[in-house]
Order: structure tokens, then C-alpha cells, then sequence
């Protein structure tokens, strides 16, 4: 995991000055970063009779496709509103000043689906937490949360935990933020 955690790199003041922006696309473009983080998941979650993976744009969609292809099951995106055609079902979340929301296809999740979900990074959850609530308002069940990094100082790991009880699997972690 340090070989990961290694390619990935830190830009300072981004988007706005006091930001350690954590950078994947440096691990992304290194072969040998990129398919060991593939790799990695792949070894998590093969035997985890997981029947979906729900990931979430535009970073979760690189490691949760490439995941769903090497597992052989179906991959599921949830976007920002306004970018999915057809019928969806919305759910807002709470940003650092208001609000925005994600959208997913209301026929892509079914009852009884095991679903993972994925994004590059957890830092306050709620991406992640407006995604298991759009998963579950399908009727799947959400079967855990993975990204390749995890900020814990901002505690979205752990809020994820409290509010809907399900773990956040994370490759390495950066403190601060």
C-alpha cells in the first residue's frame, strides 16, 4: 500500500489556499500504480458475492469500472444532477457551503442487489453518504464503501459508519487536509 500511497501526489493550495489536494491521475497514469490498485480491490471483493458496483463521478468511475470488468459484474454511475438521461432519482448532500446533489437511474439498482460502492477519496462523506442512500432507497444493499484514499481528519469514514452502519474500506491515508 506505501507503493500506492507513494504515486500519489499532494498539491498545495488547491482549489483555494489551506487545501492539500490529493491527486490521483498521478497514480492513474503509472502502470504499475494503477494496476496495483486495481489489483487491490480486486483481491478484496472477489469472493464478496457483490452483484453491482455504484460509483460516483467522474474519479469513482475509473477504479469502479475498471473493478466491475475483472469481477464480471455490472457497473452503475452516479452523477451529478442533470447528467444522467432517462428516469433518475435524486438525493442532495451537504457541501462545505450549501448544498448540491447526485443522481441515479431508477431501474440500474434492484432489490436484492449486494452493491459496492466506490470514489476516489473519502473526505467528509457525503458523496458517499447521499450515494448509499440512493442505493437503498432502490432496495439494494449496500455491501461497503471503497476508495482509494481516505482523509480521516475530516471523519467521513467514520460518519458513514455512525449514520448508516456500513464500513468505508480505504488502500492508504493522508492526514491533514
Amino acid at each position: 500500500m506505501s507503493l500506492i500511497k507513494s504515486k500519489i501526489r499532494t498539491i498545495k493550495d488547491w482549489p483555494k489556499p489551506g487545501i492539500m489536494f490529493r491527486d490521483i491521475t498521478s497514480l492513474l497514469i503509472d502502470p504499475e500504480g494503477f494496476k496495483l490498485t486495481i489489483g487491490t480491490f480486486v483481491a478484496r471483493y472477489q469472493d464478496a458475492e457483490i452483484t453491482k458496483i455504484a460509483a460516483i463521478e467522474a474519479r469513482g468511475f475509473i477504479t469502479g469500472a475498471a473493478l466491475a470488468f475483472q469481477l464480471g459484474i455490472g457497473f452503475v454511475p452516479i452523477r451529478k444532477k442533470g447528467k444522467l438521461p432517462g428516469e433518475t432519482i435524486e438525493q442532495e448532500y451537504d457541501l462545505e457551503y450549501g448544498t448540491d446533489k447526485v443522481e441515479i437511474h431508477n431501474d440500474s439498482i434492484v432489490s436484492g442487489d449486494n452493491v459496492l460502492i466506490m470514489d476516489d477519496l473519502v473526505a467528509t462523506g457525503g458523496t458517499l453518504g447521499a450515494a448509499i442512500q440512493l442505493v437503498q432507497r432502490l432496495g439494494g444493499k449496500v455491501y461497503e464503501a471503497a476508495v482509494i484514499v481516505d482523509l480521516p481528519d475530516l471523519g467521513g469514514a467514520k460518519l458513514i459508519k455512525k449514520k448508516f452502519k456500513i464500513d468505508t474500506y480505504a488502500i492508504c491515508e493522508f492526514k491533514g487536509h
